[in-house]
């Protein structure tokens, strides 16, 4: 292992915000449609990032599970009408669910089933779901999020000056501009301490079982593809240096969620995407994932209650173009694609099936893999 130590600079701060087009969309539909306390959410948030960079020593994301995240935001799954404390027993569900795979060896032993050019594809998908969320974001506001993205182009290129810190503060002026009430809701922001309450006796087994068959496990395949295989290629390619393993992943996946069911979270995970992002925007070591845990803490002890508030100095087009690059910068990690036409084909054939669904996608994988192989699969 190496005896790489975390960093807490200009570039390490300005990497930590690389994951924002996650995460802001996600929490703001779980605290304004299913009214989850956001001091919770954040509590959750920001003690599992100090920790994550602590242990990985890299810019070990830590993001809201999409799928249950966009089952939140239509408020069913399955037919069922979803609740806050559903969620939160899925937190718990999904807490089980990997501490299982991760203590019985059975994540690494799946993992080890994938072969090199559906990982690749997976990856190379999840870059592709990325920028077209991200064109998507910035398509209400073409003509400033293409100015912005011009402008942090040329200075991730040309500049040593962390881009991430010009586009907030560009952000910010333009969200300032667009809404003239947002100076004054802003002056009128003041700190104030707030506890979440411990959630484990405010839900009951109804909910951890509506939680686990509903959210949970639609999750799982998702969470295997982008949040386990594909996270450890992309720390172990990224930084050789500091390797992580499937096992590891999956015990910190099932820890992370565990104590975000206690405090009355949402589920998470580690997302490739968000590495990805982090590291676009500058951060190399876990210096990043600390001081963004060690913001968010702060922002839910003690303005959970201004959270609408704050969260409205980042317009869509911000987010928008910090989704899309963190999305290159993923997807160009795969561009190993092989000597062989077959594998070429593997590769980009996952990769079209990821950007729809990630579960689908390692299955088409892996057969195809296999098939071809045995001389049943020609291109």
């Amino acid at each position: 292992m190496s005896n790489a130590k975390n960093r807490f600079d200009l570039h390490e701060l300005a990497g930590a915000f690389g994951d924002l087009g996650t995460l802001i969309p996600f929490v703001v539909a779980y605290i304004s449609i299913l009214k989850m306390d956001p001091a919770s959410l954040f509590l959750g948030f920001g003690a599992t990032l100090i920790a994550a960079g602590i242990y990985y020593r890299t810019p070990f994301p830590v993001q809201p599970m999409k799928a249950i995240g966009a089952a939140a935001i239509t408020q069913t799954a399955g037919g069922v009408a979803l609740t806050s404390t559903m969620v939160v027993g899925a937190s718990a569900a999904t807490a089980a669910i990997w501490l299982f795979l991760g203590l019985t060896g059975i994540a690494t032993r799946v993992s080890a089933w994938i072969p090199r050019p559906a990982l690749l594809g997976v990856v190379m998908g999840l870059g592709f779901g990325f920028m077209l969320e991200g064109i998507r974001m910035m398509s209400g506001q073409w003509e400033v999020a293409a100015v912005l993205l011009a402008l942090t182009l040329v200075l991730l290129a040309r500049s040593r000056f962390p881009a991430m810190v010009l586009l907030l503060f560009a952000g910010a002026a333009v969200a300032l501009f667009q809404q003239p009430s947002l100076s004054g809701d802003l002056a009128l922001i003041k700190p104030v301490l707030r506890l979440p309450e411990f959630a484990w006796p405010s839900f009951g087994w109804r909910d951890i079982w509506f939680g686990a068959v509903f959210l949970a496990l639609p999750q799982l395949p998702l969470t295997f593809g982008n949040a386990l295989i594909a996270i450890t290629e992309e720390n172990n390619r990224l930084f050789p240096d500091r390797p992580v393993s499937e096992r590891k992943v999956a015990l910190s996946t099932g820890l992370l969620n565990l104590w975000s069911s206690v405090v009355g979270g949402i589920p998470m995970c580690h997302g490739a995407g968000g590495m990805a992002g982090h590291v676009k925007f500058g951060a190399r070591t876990g210096g990043a994932s600390i001081m963004l845990g060690a913001l968010l803490l702060i922002v839910g002890l003690f303005f959970a209650d201004s959270i609408g508030t704050l969260f409205r100095l980042f317009p869509p087009a911000v987010l928008g173009v910090i989704l899309f690059l963190a999305g290159t910068e993923l997807a160009t990690g795969s561009r190993d694609l092989g000597s062989e036409k077959i594998d070429r084909f593997i590769v980009l054939s996952t990769a079209a099936f990821a950007v729809l669904n990630v579960g689908i996608a390692v299955i088409f994988g892996i057969v195809a893999y296999h098939a071809s192989k045995r001389g049943r699969l020609k291109v």
